[in-house]
Formats: structure tokens, sequence, C-alpha cells
């Protein structure tokens, strides 16, 4: 497999990082699978937990990039954020679907047997199915347990539809979510604007 990504990736712009994860790989235990759809979040707008400021809640956001952030969404399902941007700058990636690839049988049995396209097909599902806990959070996502690690060489650019993100209620005018373009494993495919150039779409991989 590919190395992990490094401090240096996520300490740029988080609408960089959060396209740029596309294509890469999420590894927990005995599972993994290729990330394939991410929303940003800066605390510059008011749907990112930074826009507060610093809490007991938030310092992780504001600490080194290449962290895991992970928080309780509605009381029950843990969402793995990717911190990025620099010490200081609340920011952060969250993990919105993957495309399962090792460990399957395993995330059947997490999540109750469901067919393949749905083991990790929204924040909540993914964690479930990697067995991602609050225990995570704060942990390094190079040395792990949770690992992001780079495409696999000679991966081709996908193409990425862009478009508003989903379950906010605030700045929902920003098309900050990201996903790869006729994935069979995003959470809620939209008709929304096309970022990527005709030529990365059709020379996109299927994810």
């Amino acid at each position: 497999m590919t190395a992990p990504l490094s401090r240096d990736f996520y300490e740029r712009p988080v609408l960089e990082v959060a396209r740029e994860l596309i294509g890469c790989t999420v590894e927990c235990g005995e599972t993994a699978g290729i990330v394939v759809e991410t929303e940003a979040y800066h605390e510059s707008e008011p749907a990112c937990h930074a826009f507060i400021g610093l809490t007991p809640r938030t310092r992780i956001l504001f600490g080194p990039a290449g962290k895991a952030y992970v928080y309780r969404s509605y009381g029950i399902h843990a969402l793995l954020n990717a911190v990025c941007e620099g010490e200081g700058e609340g920011a952060a990636v969250l993990i919105r679907a993957l495309k399962p690839v090792h460990g399957l049988e395993l995330m059947r049995t997490r999540r109750g047997g469901l067919p393949d396209e749905q083991l990790c097909s929204g924040p909540g599902k993914l964690s479930q199915a990697l067995g991602v806990t609050l225990a995570h959070n704060g942990t390094d996502l190079a040395r792990g347990p949770i690992r992001i690690r780079a495409r696999e060489p000679g991966w081709g650019t996908p193409g990425i539809v862009a478009g508003p993100r989903v379950g906010i209620s605030k700045a929902i005018d920003l098309d900050w979510r990201f996903y790869a373009a006729g994935s069979r494993h995003v959470s809620k495919p939209l008709v929304v604007k096309l970022r990527s150039s005709p030529r990365d779409v059709r020379g996109a991989r299927e994810l």
C-alpha cells in the first residue's frame, strides 16, 4: 500500500485538501476504503465547529494539521474529519463516503449485512463500518490507528463534482462538498456543477 499522507499534505487550504483526498485510502485496523466524498469546513463560516472559537471540544481543530477530529453527531454517529491548515486556524475535512476495498466481511457484519454500496455511503456509516470511535479523536492520521494513505501509483485524476454540503442549516450556499463523478458509493449524488475539466471526467476511474 502507499505511504500515509504526511502533515504537509494537510497544511494547506482546506478546500484544496478536500478535493485531493478523493482517491486516497482510509485504513483502520483490518478495514479500508477509498475516499469518494468529502466536505470542507473552516472557522470563517458558521457551519464549522471552530466558528465559535477555541473550546475543549474544538481545540483539536486549532491544533497541528494531520490529526483526526472525531465527534458525535446527533448523539449516535462518530464522524471522522482530517484537521487542516496551519496551527491556530480551525479547519477540517469531513470524510463523507468511501468505496470499501479491504475487510468487507467485517464491514458487512458491523453494518448488518447491507449491500456493499451502502457500507460506507455516509459519514456515520463509514465510521461504523471501519470501527471509528470517539477514542480516535486527536490521533495522528499518519501514525494511526487510523491512517489516510496517498493515491495508488498511476492513479488518474477523478472527475470531481462540487456542490452544497449536506445536513447543515448554515452557510448552505457554499459549494464545499466534493465527490467522485459517477461513484456508486457516495452518500447523496446531486445534479450540481462539475468543477473538473471534461478530460478529467473521461479519464476518471470508477469509484
